[in-house]
């Protein structure tokens, strides 16, 4: 069985009479890109600052590759962090803000800018290594401070929400750019995020962090098709919920289920054999360009959400579907269990 990249073991950290972790147990795998999911508060940034050594934990211990770190200091440890602000050296050349490091341990120059171009080539910043950060776009820093992080082959990068600060569609773009970056250099990416989709679309697996612990653990697909709890269910994607009477009323059963938006379909077909159907009266349309999102309530003042892709010739009239009755169908096959939480 192979060494983890990280091992984190009964880790705590308290501020005072703030526990910020509380008893956190990790594996992550050479070579995975790993995300730590969460609100704010949620414990995950300070996770991150323990493994690289900013912080010290209060009890527990971490491992970097077999090898107890716990109480090593940040430059005795085998990673390198990424930041949101970037942290570049804005009186510095790129090549030499790339460099850095290198020349902190006292490559000889010749190797070092050897390096540190070569570093540029696989964030595809090649030819920019004569300008300063500020002559740079957001997302051109962003990589610069990436081939910085990547120059001295760390064996973990940890990347403390580093596309927080870019606009939507360069965040996008830069999301798959990590994670094809991630492949190419093969290292263990170990990223944090409050942003589900980030989450969802580059990891390998997501551990999805609550008041200081790990809600669940798992690949994305299980995060979102299988929650382990309301928490996860409702803060990764939106969930409906269904409990109670409504629950017994609707699916005859007793318990917490939840149902993802885009798996309801409204009107068509009458219900399979396979399938549930309720009645509801649609509360709000919001046209969200590729898709529509309805609000549907349900009897005994449920609401559901319901998301259709748009495919529409021209967008549904808003005014006129609101308090329209509608029929919302759903496969039982989509109705996910959510175990009771002690």
């Amino acid at each position: 069985m192979s060494i983890p990249a990280i091992r984190l073991t009964s880790l705590r950290k308290s501020f005072g009479a703030v526990t910020a972790v509380d008893g956190v147990d990790l594996e992550i795998a050479d070579g995975e890109f790993f995300s730590m999911l969460g609100p704010s508060g949620s414990g995950k940034t300070t996770v991150l600052r323990l493994i690289a050594g900013f912080e010290t934990p209060t009890t527990g211990a971490i491992e970097l590759g077999g090898v107890d770190v716990t109480r090593r200091p940040p430059y005795d440890r085998d990673v390198n962090t990424v930041f949101q602000d970037y942290a570049l050296f804005p009186h510095m050349s790129v090549l030499d803000n790339v460099a850095y490091g290198l020349r902190v341990r006292r490559v000889p120059r010749r190797q070092r800018r050897e390096q540190a171009q070569e570093a540029l080539r696989s964030v595809r910043l090649d030819g920019f290594g004569d300008r300063r950060p500020g002559q740079l776009s957001g997302g051109q820093r962003q990589r610069v401070a990436l081939a910085r992080a990547l120059v001295n082959r760390p064996k973990v990068l940890l990347l403390d929400e580093p596309l927080g600060a870019l606009d939507l569609k360069l965040r996008e773009e830069m999301q798959v750019e990590l994670k094809q970056l991630q492949r190419q250099v093969g290292i263990t990416f170990v990223f944090v995020t409050h942003d589900q989709d980030e989450a969802l679309t580059m990891s390998d697996r997501v551990a999805v962090f609550s008041q200081g612990r790990i809600a669940q653990v798992g690949t994305p697909a299980d995060i979102y098709e299988r929650p382990a709890s309301a928490f996860v269910a409702g803060f990764v994607g939106t969930s409906n919920l269904l409990s109670g009477a409504i629950a017994q009323t609707v699916l005859g059963d007793e318990g917490v289920f939840s149902v993802r938006p885009e798996k309801i379909r409204i009107d068509g077909p009458e219900a399979g054999p396979d399938e549930v159907s309720t009645k509801g009266r649609v509360a709000e349309v919001i046209y969200a360009g590729a898709t529509i999102r309805l609000l549907v309530d349900l009897d005994g003042g449920v609401r559901l959400t319901v998301v259709q892709q748009n495919l529409a010739d021209r967008p549904p009239h808003q005014d006129g579907m609101r308090g329209r009755p509608v029929r919302l169908t759903w496969h039982r096959a989509h109705v996910v269990t959510i175990p009771s939480e002690i």
